[in-house]
């Protein structure tokens, strides 16, 4: 099977798209937990660091996870995969792949919180917001240049590129 680099808009359409994504330099990751903060803060209402943790109730999820085995650490994140089985498993059609940005985004409005994304993502990246009865999952800080948790990285572990 030949890869491209390109992803279709829809499985029906000949338009492409260049799809960046964040990569890990695992052997940079120190397990410091600053992208699940800074996350946590882009997705909170007063995007305060102070604020979102001493005033919001509920905390926002943060969309990015750290999982540590001393010596290793990695972030977990939605990979935006080329074919993306959470998209197929969701139920009421709230997952799909952004036709401009090729992100696979949520529509807070359809999601009913019935969880089969999250049992078919292959990377266990999607998380359940009881709070709220929905998911939460990267969105590669949708409308920002870089996403927050590849900017706050200390060790620049965290790469924001295109394959």
């Amino acid at each position: 099977m030949v890869y491209d680099k390109r992803l279709p808009y829809t499985a029906n359409e000949r338009m492409y798209i260049y799809l960046k994504r964040i990569y890990l330099k695992e052997p940079l990751c120190i397990g410091c937990h600053l992208c699940e903060v800074y996350c946590q803060v882009e997705h909170s209402q007063t995007k305060d660091l102070i604020k979102t943790f001493k005033r919001e109730s509920p905390r926002p999820l943060p969309r990015v996870s750290i999982e540590e085995r001393r010596p290793v650490s990695l972030s977990i994140r939605c990979q935006h995969c080329d074919d993306p089985p959470c998209v197929y498993a969701c139920l009421t059609g709230a997952l799909q792949r952004d036709a401009e940005s090729g992100a696979v985004t949520v529509d807070e409005e359809r999601c009913i919180g019935c969880w089969t994304c999250l049992l078919a993502c292959p990377f266990g990246a999607t998380r359940r917001d009881t709070n709220r009865g929905i998911i939460a999952k990267c969105d590669l800080c949708a409308g920002r240049e870089f996403p927050v948790c590849v900017t706050n990285c200390p060790n620049e572990a965290l790469v924001y590129a295109g394959k």
